[in-house]
């Protein structure tokens, strides 16, 4: 449901001009920490996916909130491709990948290789390789498996390190870098 005002527009579109607005207004952050401890006042992100098709960018986060239709997109957007199963991604994962993004100082989107996995997918992934974790945060909705074409992986693995906020895995075979928020630790794959 869309609610507009006389004037036509949709709240969405508010927070668009809104954001538009501010984003030019933005301070610049020089680490991810601080950027993860709230200093900023606007969060955004953006991803494609190569299995679906969609193209995600959003701003989900404003003035010490986060926005509610943004946070239900991007669940929707990480969700298991096999299943069509959705679930609410852990936001400080999204906040560590928003962070890493802004480090890299650019604007690409991620390639999301996968998000959420239901535990089905994650037992078929087993069987096929032994680098997929029994127990793999994928399942909570904690992690993302992620790609840039104009970072490589290690710049991609470095700036998620220096948010010092979970694990953060380089794939440079595959070209991908894993970020979680779990414990903090790093590994090559």
């Amino acid at each position: 449901m869309k609610q507009t005002n006389s004037s036509g527009l949709t709240r969405r579109g508010l927070l668009g001009a809104f954001a538009a607005t501010a984003v030019a207004a933005a301070p610049t952050y020089s680490n991810a920490a601080g950027f993860l401890r709230g200093a900023g006042d606007i969060r955004r992100i953006g991803m494609h996916s190569g299995r679906t098709g969609e193209k995600l960018q959003t701003i989900y986060w404003i003035e010490g909130e986060y926005i509610a239709e943004a946070v239900r997109e991007i669940n929707m957007h990480m969700r298991d491709w096999r299943t069509g199963e959705a679930i609410q991604m852990d936001l400080r994962t999204i906040d560590i990948m928003s962070a890493a993004l802004n480090l890299m100082d650019t604007t690409e989107p991620y390639l999301l290789l996968s998000g959420y996995r239901s535990p089905q997918t994650n037992q078929m992934l087993r069987s096929r390789s032994g680098g997929v974790a029994r127990n793999s945060l994928h399942i909570r909705g904690q992690a993302a498996d992620l790609r840039l074409t104009g970072r490589t992986t290690a710049q991609m693995a470095n700036a998620a390190l220096a948010c010092r906020a979970g694990g953060v895995g380089r794939y440079s075979r595959s070209n991908f870098v894993h970020m979680d928020c779990g414990q903090v630790r790093s590994w090559r794959g």
